[in-house]
């Protein structure tokens, strides 16, 4: 399965769909990239005159690159129509703020993944290779 068969199979599409590219994935981890533009919604309210990224939307971004993107790579043929990838819990650090317009990178390892459920580590760097924020993140795919 190729980057772009991975992106099309994400069950999101604007204005909630948190991942611009795919950099690298193996069965072991995924790394990926997502720009925050200035005109998402959100920023209008958070916070007034100094707009800054909802520790939520961070976490969002996290495992939509960190955990969605690599399940979809390993169950690969299993992945259909009816099948449904849900967040389980998260446990995250925040360590910087993120402001409208920057990128940031995801990097997320495989803890494991089995009967169903995915575990990753994974972290934030925004573009001065500085870590956001950082965590563990799992899912289940039903």
């Amino acid at each position: 399965m190729d980057k772009k068969d991975i992106l099309s199979k994400l069950p999101y599409s604007k204005p909630f769909l948190f991942v611009d590219k795919i950099i690298k994935i193996n069965e072991n981890g995924v790394e990926g990239e997502y720009t925050f533009d200035a005109a998402l919604d959100f920023y209008k309210g958070h916070f007034k005159d100094n707009p800054v990224t909802p520790g939520v939307i961070l976490i969002e971004v996290m495992a939509q690159i960190g955990l969605v993107c690599l399940g979809i790579f390993l169950l690969n043929d299993k992945l259909n129509s009816n099948s449904l990838i849900a967040l389980a819990s998260a446990e995250i650090e925040f360590l910087k703020p993120v402001f409208p317009n920057q990128k940031v990178t995801v990097i997320s390892q495989k803890i494991y993944f089995r009967f169903g459920k995915l575990k990753c580590k994974v972290s934030m760097q925004n573009e001065k290779k500085e870590t956001v924020c950082s965590g563990t993140i799992s899912g289940m795919m039903i």
